[in-house]
């Protein structure tokens, strides 16, 4: 039986990551096509070629189409075009999100008249050099880039991941925006499925109080502040060890670098355990090792970090800006952004149980791809009226 009384959908999604690529959007795309795929419906994702993966493979009968880009994901944006416009011919429906590859799956929709939704996961729009900490010369060009997608016609439906982003693109002028949160896999992130335990005893942590720091070291995820605030921490907490996992992805090698430095300079190494990031099947071990996990971002359209240490049952310092006020939930401190000493002044009174508790939020990944199932479902109608007119 397939979703909302309509028949099986073709989605074609033009993405520039996709597996074994791994971030939160990545996350949302695979979770969402595997989704639909099982009930009924039919997923083929085009996206920018890795090194050492296929030109074409099915993964979990999701059908993946990769496009050689020299090594550049922007390149994406230009020869992702002929296999999108010939793609969108088969599909009922294109789906993309920001950057790189919204600009071929607008072309593609527009030229076989099929209805385009765009993922919109955050709004950048004027605040580049505040979360990306470009200069601005590189700052006036994304934001006109950015600018740009929303000034293109023909985008049917946006999908913001959060109520926080659905603000910024009403404060844009899309009206046509609807929120579907992202899904966590709470089968996965399950407090009783794993034991850190052996976590703790291979970094010798068994008499520690543990903060984890995890993620994309991205400027607007705030990891120096974590980092900041660890001096303040050790000097009133000696036995607190930071477990500091970032992606060192070739992307964020400067940012990472930078990260590295600044621990030097603090002279805080003994405090700060650096580990290389982990399959995603091991990561739920590691949240269950910490005592309290810090997510100091500047800015973030849904949080997965957040959610997933929330979903493990972990006392979470989250920063009090865009959608982590949402997201967060279970025992939880909000920060002022950028505000280490506060950073540390929540860890203190984390590690005395002076936490808020609240009732814990759940974000399915069920919720998720029926969200998205209604949002195909009403365009596809419309679209079929407007031609029946």
């Amino acid at each position: 039986m397939h979703s909302r009384g309509f028949p099986p959908v073709k989605i074609l999604f033009v993405i520039e990551n996709y597996l074994p690529h791994i971030g939160g959007v990545e996350v949302v795309f695979r979770n969402l096509a595997e989704g639909l795929v099982k009930k009924g419906h039919s997923a083929t994702v085009i996206t920018h070629r890795m090194k050492g993966t296929a030109k074409e493979e099915t993964i979990n009968n999701v059908k993946v189409k990769r496009i050689g880009c020299l090594g550049s994901r922007y390149l994406f944006t230009f020869l992702s075009l002929p296999a999108a416009v010939a793609e969108a011919e088969k599909a009922d429906i294109v789906h993309t999100t920001t950057f790189n590859g919204f600009f071929p799956a607008w072309v593609a929709a527009k030229l076989s008249r099929k209805p385009l939704v765009a993922t919109i996961h955050e709004a950048w729009v004027g605040k580049w050099r505040e979360y990306a900490g470009f200069n601005w010369l590189k700052a006036a060009l994304h934001d006109l880039a950015e600018r740009l997608i929303y000034l293109l016609p023909a985008v049917d439906r946006y999908v913001a991941v959060s109520n926080s982003t659905r603000r910024q693109l009403l404060n844009l002028g899309k009206n046509n925006t609807v929120t579907v949160y992202n899904g966590v896999d709470y089968g996965h992130f399950n407090p009783r499925k794993h034991d850190g335990s052996a976590i703790r005893k291979k970094y010798s942590l068994q008499k520690n109080y543990v903060l984890l720091v995890y993620g994309r070291p991205g400027p607007s995820k705030g990891m120096e502040y974590a980092i900041e605030a660890m001096k303040e921490i050790s000097q009133k907490m000696p036995k607190a060890r930071m477990m500091l996992m970032l992606s060192r992805d070739k992307q964020y090698q400067r940012k990472y670098s930078q990260l590295l430095r600044l621990i030097k300079k603090l002279q805080i190494e003994d405090a700060i355990i650096n580990i290389a990031p982990v399959p995603h099947q091991e990561l739920p071990k590691y949240i269950k090792s910490a005592d309290c996990v810090i997510v100091p971002s500047i800015s973030e359209g849904f949080g997965y970090t957040a959610a997933e240490a929330a979903a493990m049952g972990k006392t979470v310092i989250a920063s009090n800006t865009t959608s982590l006020p949402e997201v967060v939930s279970g025992k939880h401190i909000l920060v002022e952004p950028k505000n280490s000493h506060e950073i540390a002044a929540a860890v203190e009174s984390a590690s005395r149980s002076g936490c808020h508790t609240t009732n814990q939020k759940r974000f399915t990944v069920e919720e998720n791809v029926s969200g998205y199932i209604a949002v195909y479902g009403e365009l596809l109608q419309r679209f079929k009226s407007k031609n029946k007119g």
